[in-house]
């Protein structure tokens, strides 16, 4: 996934599809000019005033809980706020779905100038920590993330093609780990 990206200072990534050998340099972009932030739409919930239901209830890390209301029903990208593991290849960022509540340890962006599942496996790839400030509980603020750099190719289907080729390994990685379940389900019945 690594060489899919430009490294550091670098301006093409070391792999490259055949169809975009010569479709020039990548461009930064910083992530807050790539998605409308709608942070102010999260509402807390604590747990003891939470109605149990079937709507998922997402916090820094994915589901926390599951609730009897929603507030967002549109595909967003959330990236951790505070109480998230930031370092490179953790489950930073991550593509939510359907009717669902965010509380306030997330940010949640809408992708607006580039392909969502691009920018989510890149920033999975990234090593935030650099943009954590404090220590008690450390955080990525709003304005650390908006300076995000994100690499960008100039070929929008550059970022599809990246996109599709990722998911398509994730789409594999999802299979074996449900047949890896059936077999110790299968083993746990001899």
């Amino acid at each position: 996934m690594q060489q899919l990206f430009p490294a550091e200072g670098e301006a093409v990534p070391k792999l490259r599809f055949s169809e975009f050998l010569e479709a020039g340099e990548w461009g930064i972009k910083p992530l807050g000019e790539s998605c409308d932030i709608l942070n102010n739409l999260r509402k807390p919930i604590t747990g003891s005033n939470r109605e149990k239901g079937f709507y998922r209830y997402y916090g820094a890390s994915g589901i926390v809980d599951y609730v009897k209301d929603y507030i967002f029903d549109e595909k967003l990208l959330l990236i951790g706020e505070d109480g998230a593991k930031w370092g490179a290849f953790e489950k930073t960022a991550f593509i939510v779905t359907g009717k669902y509540w965010v509380n306030n340890h997330v940010h949640v962006l809408r992708v607006k100038m580039v392909n969502d599942i691009f920018l989510e496996n890149y920033i999975i790839m990234l090593d935030i920590a650099p943009f954590i400030t404090g220590a008690a509980p450390p955080k990525l603020t709003l304005k650390n993330l908006k300076k995000i750099p994100i690499p960008v190719p100039q070929d929008k289907k550059e970022q599809q093609k990246i996109a599709d080729c990722l998911s398509s390994i994730d789409d594999l990685i999802t299979a074996q780990a449900k047949k890896i379940e059936s077999l110790k389900d299968h083993k746990k019945g001899l």
